[in-house]
Formats: structure tokens, C-alpha cells, sequence
């Protein structure tokens, strides 16, 4: 497996999917959403996170913590947000996992690398395209360093679960995770890092209070 990073090359490019939209059907689960995408969701949707839960997004357990996935609909088996016509109605505003596709990702001690996920697009000869340009993410450097930071808050704390085998720590850190970064709403106006900081400050010290 070869690692990249944001500035290498990846034979990414689709012809804008030249209307496949198979990425966007059958994904059950898989398409787990972190806060930067609730954010972006509720900036381009105007839905808050209890909004977005009445149909396009949905809960479901990983590794004893509970996480937001973009739900596929019951009738297609496809994302609620991919119109009749086969396109993203929110591709502007689209979840770093759609953007990302079909690279993964891998963290490290060096930080965050990117890899391509072989034969995981159906469309064949894909142009190379600079990974920067295809995730369309702005101030991609602090976007990588949120994602780092939280890989490694949320794998403690399903470390910390599985450990403690306690149903009580369990119940109250999911309850604590869910509100301060998915239901608490984000202002779309200022920016997300400083809000998702202050967040993080708020949880590790009221995880830290609740063992003592």
C-alpha cells in the first residue's frame, strides 16, 4: 500500500462520475460523519442535527460509541441526498468520506496519509488528479489536523469503553459525545475549528471530573 499525502498524485479523476452515482447506493452505515461534516451539512442544508435525523442521517454503534451515518433510504437502498437524476443535491456541502472516495485513510505517528482504495470505483482509466485539488476542502492543513486530533479522541474513548466494561460510563460519555459534537448546534458563520476546540476542552474536562 502505497501512502500519499495532499500534494502527491492519484488516479482520482472520474469525468464528474459521467453520472454514476454507484458510491452513493448500498453503503448501509459505512459513511460515518465526523462534527466538520455535521457542520457542513447544517450550513448548506439549514437543518440542525434533529433535522437531519428525521431522514438522512442516522445512529449506529461502533466499537461501543454511538456515530451519525448518512442513511440510505428504505425504497432505493441510496443516500437521501442523491436527487432523482443521479447527482449530490448537496455536493458543495458533501461529508469528507464522499469527498475522500476512492482513497482512504491511514494515521500514523507522522500524522495523517492517504491511500487508494483499488477497484473500490467502477469507473475505469481515471485521470491522475492532485489529492489537494479532489477533496475541495478548504484550509486543508488545519482540516488534516482536526481529523488527527479527532481519530485519537474518538479511538481513546472507545478504548475506554471497551476497558471498563461499565454500562453507566458507557451510556454517559455516548450522551456527553452526541450532544457537545453532533446535536449542539454550530454557528455556520464562525469558524467550525475554534467551536470544535472549545468542544473538545468541554468534553475532555468533563470526562476527566466524572473519574474523579
Amino acid at each position: 500500500m502505497q501512502l500519499l499525502g495532499a500534494n502527491d498524485m492519484a488516479k482520482l479523476g472520474c469525468g464528474d462520475c459521467d453520472g454514476c452515482s454507484a458510491c452513493c447506493r448500498g453503503m448501509g452505515r459505512s459513511i460515518l460523519l465526523d462534527p466538520y461534516d455535521i457542520f457542513r451539512l447544517q450550513k448548506i442544508t439549514g437543518q440542525n442535527f434533529a433535522g437531519l435525523m428525521q431522514e438522512k442521517i442516522e445512529l449506529g454503534v461502533e466499537d461501543g460509541l454511538i456515530l451519525p451515518a448518512l442513511r440510505m433510504q428504505p425504497e432505493t437502498d441510496a443516500c437521501g441526498f442523491l436527487a432523482a437524476d443521479g447527482r449530490c443535491s448537496i455536493h458543495a456541502g458533501r461529508p469528507g468520506l464522499c469527498r475522500l472516495f476512492p482513497l482512504g485513510r491511514k494515521y500514523d505517528e507522522k500524522g495523517l496519509h492517504y491511500f487508494l482504495l483499488e477497484d473500490a470505483c467502477e469507473i475505469q482509466n481515471r485521470t491522475k488528479v492532485k489529492i489537494r485539488k479532489w477533496l475541495e476542502t478548504p484550509a486543508l492543513s488545519q482540516y488534516e489536523g482536526f481529523l488527527t486530533v479527532w481519530h485519537e479522541l474518538r479511538g481513546n474513548l472507545q478504548e475506554q469503553i471497551g476497558k471498563r466494561q461499565s454500562d453507566t460510563f458507557a451510556q454517559k460519555s455516548n450522551v456527553l459525545f452526541l450532544e457537545l459534537f453532533y446535536k449542539r448546534p454550530y454557528d455556520t458563520e464562525e469558524d467550525f475549528y475554534i467551536q470544535f476546540e472549545k468542544r473538545r476542552e468541554e468534553f475532555l474536562a468533563s470526562v476527566i471530573s466524572a473519574d474523579q
